[in-house]
């Protein structure tokens, strides 16, 4: 957490009776200075890196920043729904002004934004939308693009390379908004491309180990035709990548990612790893931060656009292959070179021009 502004504590007889009175009004307790306005930052798992590597500190920064004598008031649900729900009524009795929730899940954080409502504390949904509980606000990447973008990036290299077989197509978690946003957006890239969607799958929890025992049960029921696989984000590709090194496959087919985690990086650096997307998380935690600010002041912010019915500001994603990988995760992005090429993947590094 960002260090707040010391209180300074009353001292002297002047204080001291001011102590006094006001006990004797029946306040029962003292006010060493003006109450922090209380913020709620909420993330939904650790799955990802990202929510404690980035977004938390990214977001904390920003609000310290625009708000000297604010409080985040950070949770993480650990991919638990009901723990999430006891985390934002936590955070409701703390009195936040606002909160900012990532959902576990979209259907069951409806209550978590009637909740806060019904209190009069707007609801920012982040990164994931809440499409039947009308969140105040939505924050984002255009998550249907990235989907996409993923899948077109893909398809395009597949047709290019002529490689034989089909796609699998690796799906986010079923009890998420955005994950069904990516999915939409992967059919809109793969159904018209003319190439053979061999079967899919809902990853529950968005959980590298299950992508990757379904992804190990494909291998073994199309032995030899599988072409490529779009996986919806590192954690999948990971586990994707991760089957079919355990089958004994030489040379793992081209997949798919999305969030630019480091280990993905490496991946793509090793020619494991076909794409993944570029997300500058720091856009959207700042974004997220001058939003809850304002509506914690009283303000409406404006919004660009919106989706289910939310005002919405949806950022551009941008796909990183080994082309453009220096360029947008080292030279303008969160990566030094020594965490990418550290010496497990110095040859490769120094093969892709990464020195």
């Amino acid at each position: 957490m960002f260090k707040h502004h010391a209180l300074k504590a009353a001292t002297g007889v002047t204080a001291l009776a001011a102590l006094t009175a006001l006990t004797a009004c029946g306040s029962g307790t003292a006010s060493s200075g003006p109450e922090k306005m209380k913020i709620a930052f909420l993330m939904p798992d650790i799955a990802s890196t990202r929510y404690e590597l980035f977004d938390k500190p990214l977001f904390e920064a920003k609000l310290a920043s625009l708000c000297a004598e604010c409080e985040v008031v950070y949770a993480n649900a650990k991919a638990d729904p009901a723990t999430q729900q006891r985390q934002a009524d936590s955070a409701l009795a703390q009195g936040v002004k606002a909160l900012v929730v990532d959902p576990v899940d979209s259907a069951a954080a409806v209550t978590i934004v009637s909740r806060a409502q019904a209190q009069d504390v707007p609801v920012i949904a982040y990164d994931r939308p809440i499409p039947g509980g009308r969140a105040d606000y939505y924050v984002s990447f255009d998550n249907e693009k990235i989907g996409r973008t993923i899948a077109q990036s893909l398809v395009d290299h597949l047709k290019k390379t002529g490689a034989k077989g089909g796609l699998l197509q690796v799906n986010g978690s079923p009890t998420d908004a955005a994950a069904g946003l990516i999915k939409k957006g992967i059919h809109k890239a793969v159904d018209p491309s003319g190439l053979e969607l061999l079967d899919e799958y809902d990853t529950p929890g968005w959980d590298p180990t299950k992508a990757q025992n379904w992804v190990s049960s494909k291998i073994t029921q199309h032995k030899g035709g599988i072409a490529g696989v779009v996986a919806a984000n590192d954690g999948t590709a990971g586990g994707t990548i991760a089957a079919f090194k355990a089958a004994g496959v030489a040379t793992v087919p081209p997949v798919t990612g999305n969030d630019a985690e480091l280990a993905a990086a490496q991946r793509i650096v090793a020619g494991e790893q076909y794409n993944t997307i570029s997300k500058p998380i720091k856009t959207v935690a700042e974004a997220a931060a001058e939003i809850a600010h304002q509506f914690a002041q009283g303000k409406t912010p404006a919004a660009e656009s919106s989706l289910f019915g939310t005002p919405a500001r949806l950022f551009e994603p941008t796909v990183v292959t080994i082309d453009n990988l220096a360029a947008t995760l080292i030279e303008n992005g969160p990566f030094e070179v020594s965490e990418v090429c550290t010496p497990a993947y110095a040859a490769a590094c120094r093969e892709a021009g990464i020195n």
